[in-house]
């Protein structure tokens, strides 16, 4: 199965099933947010197409908006948490510890850049879930994380989700080949 039919197949199943879109949503953002588990999570791609169907009038902005936000900040806090709590074991298990190297630049660049990396991160695919991971190895004061974490998640939500919302529905629903390769 390619990977514009699982998009065309999620955007389907919203757009029959309008009320699990928000949960669907939530779920998505939090896998794609979660250390590991960001590995199997296609949320970006998909939130662009979700942004459609809200452009397109089968969903509203706000609750997915909502969701995919929650579901951001609730996978970026579990990193955290798991970070802070058990580094070491996480980092001894696959795929990190194949990687040692890549998670030694994964800490470094958070030391380096702090609270930015949180932001940059966040639109970053692979760095997505190892920041907040690498904040709690770190022992980012739990606080400061946490206002990082929903700020950088609220706008990512709205980036993903805008420009199918107010803009591009046809577009990115008719070609997903376009932009998922």
């Amino acid at each position: 199965m390619e990977f514009s039919d699982i998009i065309e197949q999620t955007v389907q199943l919203l757009q029959q099933h309008q009320p699990w879109a928000i949960p669907i949503v939530m779920l998505l953002t939090f896998g794609e947010s979660l250390v590991i588990f960001a590995l199997f999570f296609p949320a970006t791609v998909l939130l662009l197409a979700i942004g459609a169907l809200i452009g397109l009038r089968d969903l509203a902005f706000w609750p997915i908006w909502l969701a995919a936000t929650s579901g951001a900040i609730l996978g970026d806090w579990l990193s955290y948490w798991l970070g802070c709590h058990y580094s070491q074991a996480i980092l001894q298990r696959w795929p990190l510890k194949n990687r040692p190297k890549q998670v030694a630049k994964m800490v470094s660049c958070f030391q380096r850049y702090g609270i930015s990396s949180l932001f940059i991160g966040r639109f970053f695919g692979p760095l997505r879930a190892l920041m907040p991971f690498s904040a709690g190895i770190c022992r980012m004061p739990a606080s400061t994380f946490q206002w990082a974490n929903v700020l950088s998640a609220g706008l990512w939500a709205w980036v993903l989700l805008a420009p199918g919302a107010f803009g591009l529905p046809r577009l990115l629903l008719h070609y997903p080949k376009l932009w998922c390769h």
